[in-house]
Parts: C-alpha cells; structure tokens; sequence
C-alpha cells in the first residue's frame, strides 16, 4: 500500500468530487451554471460559434477564481492586494544608493580633508607674510 505525502504538508488539500478541492469543485460548478445559461440566454439571437465563445468567456473568470493561485495567494487574495498596494496605499519607491565603505572611512576622510586646508591656509599666510 502506497501513501502520498505532499512535499510541503500545507499545501495538502482534501479532493471533494472528481480529485477536486471543495473550493474548485464549487467554482466548476459556477462555471458550468455560468455557461449553460448564456447558452440559453444567446442561442436565439446569434450563431452556434459565437454564443459558444461568448460561453467559454463567461465561464473562464469563475476557473480563474477557482484553480489560479499566484505566490500562494487565491485569485480574490491576489485582487484585493493588488488594490491596496497600487490603488488605496500607493508608495513611490526612491532608490537611494548607500556605499558602506565610504561611510565607514567618511571621518578619517573629513581629518585629513581638515588637515590639508591647515596646510595650505598656512602655506598661503607664509607667502603672504614674505
């Protein structure tokens, strides 16, 4: 007897009807409602080929909803953070570059830059004194 374990045990998810999760099976059957009545509702006043793609087009955001997950997140999770983070909570992003090296010898730097305006300053009142 064989017993498969998922890699990761979060991503386990208990098949329902047909190997799907609840939460698939529950969209399919959305999708199929979906489709059966735009049939019924379009047959009469257009060709087969259309009310067809007008089906599979109104069926396709219910499959979206139902078996897309992107970085982990269902479709409505991902909706909803895309529109705080690009509608209600927008952040323009500055890039500041920091350079670790100069901050850490910036002290010594300014010492000698000190060091060499004494210099020349006295350089320069000896010249005039002469």
């Amino acid at each position: 007897m064989e017993v498969k374990i998922n890699k990761e045990i979060r991503d386990y998810t208990e098949a329902i009807f047909f190997g799907l999760s609840l939460r698939q099976f529950i969209f399919s059957g959305l999708a199929c409602g979906i489709a059966v009545g735009l049939y019924f509702l379009l047959h009469p006043y257009m060709s087969m080929e259309t009310v067809s793609w007008i089906c599979v087009l109104g069926a396709a955001p219910c499959v979206v909803f139902g078996f897309v997950k992107y970085h982990g997140m269902t479709a409505e999770q991902f909706i909803w953070a895309w529109i705080k983070s690009e509608i209600l909570m927008p952040k323009k992003l500055v890039f500041r570059s920091e350079n670790l090296y100069f901050d850490a010898v910036e002290p010594v730097i300014k010492k000698y830059e000190k060091e060499s305006l004494k210099k020349e300053g006295r350089k320069k009142n000896d010249k005039n004194a002469e």
